[in-house]
């Protein structure tokens, strides 16, 4: 995270990003404040405002702690984010970045209603998005580079797993 903070085009937002509150939180310890900003649960909301930061030139790093908190924001993720390019009628840079994970089962099972995988599904009802599941530590900074530097008018999901932040 502190390789795409250096980017003067990036801001993180979700919830839990400014302040403690999952796993993903502690990866952005020692971010500069300025860039993080703090969203109430409101899931749909916060995928509009990442479209819009993306028109307005800069490059939001969105975040869903769970597929299952992504799955509210659908509408704007498949019908906006997605068909972005085509909607505007020519070839664009703007992109998002959408980081999610599948919520860690060890050493607590949440249930099933916090730990989806849903990147298959996704990927199927999108064009314009990349889904780029991370199973190794190795694959993180090749996907978030590829993620914040492509030029093909994509977005990207980064799907991480939730158990991994302590065993891998």
């Amino acid at each position: 995270m502190h390789y795409l903070g250096s980017d003067p085009r990036v801001q993180f937002l979700g919830q839990a990003v400014a302040m403690p509150g999952t796993a993903m939180s502690n990866t952005l310890k020692g971010i500069d404040t300025q860039k993080l900003i703090e969203l109430p649960v409101a899931e749909e909301m916060q995928m509009g405002m990442s479209l819009g930061m993306a028109m307005n030139g800069f490059i939001p790093v969105t975040i869903y702690p769970r597929w299952n908190f992504l799955l509210c924001a659908m509408n704007q993720l498949v019908n906006h984010v997605d068909k972005y390019q085509t909607m505007a009628g020519m070839a664009s840079e703007v992109k998002v970045i959408i980081r999610t994970g599948i919520g860690s089962e060890r050493p607590l099972n949440p249930q099933c209603q916090h730990a989806g995988d849903f990147t298959e599904a996704v990927q199927m009802m999108c064009e314009n998005i990349e889904v780029i599941r991370l199973e190794e530590p190795n694959q993180i900074m090749p996907a978030y580079r590829k993620a914040l530097e492509r030029r093909d008018g994509k977005s990207t999901i980064v799907v991480e797993y939730g158990d991994y932040y302590s065993e891998k």
